[in-house]
């Protein structure tokens, strides 16, 4: 069966063609973020559409016999964006997404004790969920938080373009803070303390059921032989544990990507708030898991690229050989802010113990190392919730790189796995999802080891010192932030 994955990033919409679990062919188009404030992240959703597009396009110019065969959709969708819709399926304002920090001031409201939040959701609250978004809106912009008629998700208003059907799927929604993610369902007494009802949310599903099929205008568009089904997806990294087989207790991945993540799959549902540990559904049913969420990992070395003048490439090829220890500067990678274990939106990145002598070459390796030692916090954060992990695969784009898959291993002390397809992660999960829906069955076996990184028995000592000190970082980033915070945690509640 030929299914089709269509990922809708931050910095992208990847589509990607799955014969059975054979990758036949994939296709990018970029997207671009817009910052109209400090802390401020939008996009609108018409470019995700026309990124769509150009994807199909090109899909449909290179192999036009295998598109048209294709028998279902799948979707994975960036976390957490407010797309606000009116009563004529009008977009009212540019999403606000997920690395947005404008409603920090408006988490203190949902933390009151009466709502729970902690219980039914699974998680703090945190400028970058939905929820507190909405909360903004309704102080800042009461003249569109009056006229919503339904508050979507990214890949919700995607696959309501597809379908026309308003359908979310439990992984996405739990990032919303409007999900009793024990009972998968919606919680009224959550909606309500954002001003809304159930009226204004998508349907629910489960992310291997069929949710929709594709418009009658798009089957015509692009020739297909068959109207696919629309499966219910994933959120982006529920959509890459799907990708890579993870999707029993236990099964964990490192995913480098625009963000960063540390997940664990779970048999049930295990909040650890307190940590700053992220709580969710999975796309699978009956299904749960946790996540480590660092908010700038490979956007810590795209950064460190544009500033310095020096492709992302070269920057890595540049420290070719030089991996003998931690680097003689240090690296807060907090340049949107810290979610695990920390909360805080305010606090912000840089450089330290930098010399006369200081070289790039350092700097980009202080920029991978300031990314694992932030790991290694959330992978702290996850054994003092009682999740203890020993091995993971790897995810993202970042992971392509040894070096710094190797700096992980030694960082984190964990033995790490490059797999087959680990690159299309989230598009590859979002295609087997698709599979499912149209009737394939649910075979989310796991891909082939490609390579493997152990932790080096000399380095890692090293490293151990390194990021005991380098904990030192946030304490001092968090003096020269702004004068409020929104750190929800207090020091004793925080990672070792």
């Amino acid at each position: 069966m030929i299914t089709l994955g269509l990922d809708l990033g931050t910095s992208g919409v990847k589509a990607l063609l799955l014969d059975g679990d054979t990758t036949v062919a994939t296709a990018t188009a970029s997207l671009t973020v817009q910052r109209p404030a400090a802390g401020w992240s939008e996009q609108h959703p018409e470019q995700w559409w026309q990124a769509t597009e150009r994807c199909l396009d090109q899909l449909a110019a290179a192999h036009p016999r295998i598109l048209a065969a294709v028998r279902g959709i799948g979707l994975s969708g960036q976390m957490h964006g407010a797309t606000l819709l009116d009563a004529n399926d009008e977009v009212l304002r540019p999403c606000i997404l997920w690395n947005d920090g404008r409603s920090a001031a408006h988490c203190a409201q949902l933390e009151a004790p009466n709502l729970e939040l902690r219980r039914l959701a699974g998680n703090p609250a945190m400028a970058g969920f939905t929820a507190p978004k909405l909360l903004w809106v309704r102080e800042h912009e009461p003249e569109v938080f009056a006229r919503i008629a339904k508050v979507l998700l990214p890949k919700a208003w995607l696959r309501w373009k597809l379908t026309g059907e308003f359908i979310e799927e439990m992984s996405d929604a739990s990032g919303t803070l409007w999900l009793d993610v024990a009972q998968r369902r919606w919680s009224p007494t959550l909606l309500a303390a954002c001003g809304l009802t159930e009226a204004q949310m998508p349907a629910l599903v489960e992310g291997t059921d069929p949710a929709g099929v594709l418009r009658n205008e798009w089957v015509t568009r692009w020739r297909f032989e068959q109207v696919p089904v629309v499966a219910g997806g994933a959120g982006d990294n529920a959509a890459g544990a799907v990708g890579v087989g993870a999707v029993k207790a236990g099964d964990a991945f490192v995913s480098l990507g625009t963000s960063g993540v540390l997940w664990a799959t779970t048999a049930s549902f295990t909040p650890a708030a307190d940590q700053g540990v992220h709580a969710f559904c999975h796309a699978v049913r009956d299904v749960w898991h946790q996540m480590g969420v660092q908010l700038s990992a490979a956007a810590s070395l795209a950064w460190w690229a544009r500033v310095s003048g020096a492709t992302e490439a070269h920057l890595l090829t540049e420290l070719d050989g030089r991996h003998t220890g931690p680097s003689s500067c240090w690296f807060a990678p907090y340049l949107c802010g810290d979610r695990t274990p920390h909360n805080d939106v305010d606090v912000r990145g840089g450089f330290l113990h930098l010399s006369a002598d200081t070289e790039r070459p350092a700097m980009t390796q202080a920029v991978l190392e300031g990314v694992a030692y932030a790991f290694r916090d959330a992978r702290d954060a996850l054994a003092a919730s009682g999740t203890q992990l020993h091995e993971a695969d790897l995810l993202g784009g970042g992971t392509r790189s040894a070096q710094w898959s190797q700096i992980l291993a030694d960082v984190l002390g964990m033995s790490l796995h490059q797999v087959e397809g680990g690159e299309h992660g989230c598009a590859l999960g979002a295609a087997r999802l698709a599979r499912a829906a149209a009737g394939g069955g649910s075979d989310f076996s796991k891909p082939r080891r490609l390579r493997s990184f152990e932790p080096d028995r000399a380095r890692q000592p090293r490293y151990d010192e390194a990021h005991r000190r380098w904990q030192a970082l946030y304490g001092l980033a968090r003096q020269v932030a702004a004068p409020q915070t929104s750190a929800l945690f207090p020091p004793t509640a925080k990672a070792a």
